[in-house]
């Protein structure tokens, strides 16, 4: 196996489909010559030519909207946003008609789109390059939304989201970009749909996508050294959202703190800590907690460490679970047989 980074993973993945689907075309703001801001789709136009990788004005909402043609013309488009709010000109044509068509049309016309959208923070940018957008994308019924955090889930859900013959909202954590990861591609993760457990552990469990997942990772390593053994989940795919992975995981625990690099009021962290709620109520040993951004604009770089969750918001909201008040072992030991029996 080789170090790949999780930029190369995505080329990888952009480079395959190409060669393997003459539908699938690529192209956005600066990814022809230049290679994209981040150097995913490098090299793609000098392998396959200006028709099938290509440059764009500077016109998101013209991207969105070409691609919908495109697509309905039997072609396979993938977009780039190159950054996270640099999407927004293009929302209306994602949320009035990407996400719309099949049900507008009764299932006749699909929309076989993937918007790429590098997001988050973490890399010294300022708003409009930093922000988290994902809450939007999912609260509109009729896309997918998915947050690979590692470089073998890169290239597997982005080969899957072109695949799909719906529209996928592919987010791209760009302070990962340069992560590394031991892999031979091509490579199959989980499918888009299923979350999967990063870290066992027993006491309380970490729920986290994209940028946090590493965040979470070093929390609960961190955690360690209170005595809390705490398990890491990371979630994936958002929408659809594994709910019985994820319950099962709290289940298994009791308590259980969700992360996020969003502003915390109404983001994904809130939809994932109701669900978790209604779904484990009987198992919690304490509330469910949330760590995310303010809700505030995105500061200036100098700013930019406070405003994001780090290991040590992680660790006070782990103890906030209420260690002091746990109920008794082996009142928890009893619920999880009871359930485990079900």
């Amino acid at each position: 196996m080789a170090p790949t980074s999780m930029a190369q993973a995505l080329n990888a993945a952009l480079r395959d489909a190409i060669a393997e689907d003459e539908r699938v075309v690529v192209f956005g703001e600066d990814v022809g010559r230049l290679g994209g801001v981040f150097r995913v789709t490098d090299g793609l136009q000098a392998s396959f030519g200006e028709d099938r990788c290509f440059d764009t004005p500077l016109a998101e909402s013209g991207i969105a909207g070409f691609a919908v043609g495109m697509a309905m013309a039997g072609f396979r488009p993938v977009v780039e946003m190159q950054f996270d709010a640099f999407a927004f000109p293009a929302f209306e044509q994602v949320v009035s008609h990407i996400a719309k068509m099949r049900n507008r049309t009764r299932g006749a016309v699909g929309l076989p789109i993937v918007i790429r959208v590098p997001f988050a923070g973490g890399i010294g940018g300022v708003e409009h390059h930093c922000d988290s957008s994902e809450a939007y994308y999912a609260h509109t019924p009729g896309l997918k939304v998915v947050a690979p955090a590692t470089a073998a889930d890169a290239y597997s859900m982005l080969r899957e989201a072109i695949d799909d013959p719906d529209p996928v909202v592919f987010l791209e954590t760009k302070k990962l970009y340069w992560s590394k990861q031991d892999i031979e591609l091509p490579t199959t993760t989980e499918p888009i749909g299923r979350a999967t457990i990063r870290r066992p552990g027993r006491d309380a469990t970490l729920i986290a996508y994209g940028p946090t997942v590493p965040l979470a990772v070093a929390a609960a390593e961190a955690a360690e050294e209170e005595g809390w053994d705490v398990q890491v989940v990371d979630a994936r795919s958002l929408v659809p959202f594994d709910d019985e992975t994820i319950a099962e995981a709290v289940r298994g625990t009791g308590r259980c703190v969700v992360l996020q690099e969003a502003p915390g009021f109404a983001g994904v962290a809130a939809e994932i800590a109701a669900r978790v709620q209604e779904r484990c109520f009987h198992s919690l040993a304490a509330p469910v907690l949330r760590v995310a951004g303010f809700d505030v604009p995105y500061p200036p770089p100098k700013l930019e460490h406070v405003h994001l969750p780090g290991v040590d918001r992680v660790l006070d909201a782990l103890a906030r679970l209420q260690w002091d008040d746990q109920p008794d072992a082996k009142w928890l030991d009893g619920v999880r047989s009871q359930e485990d029996a079900a």
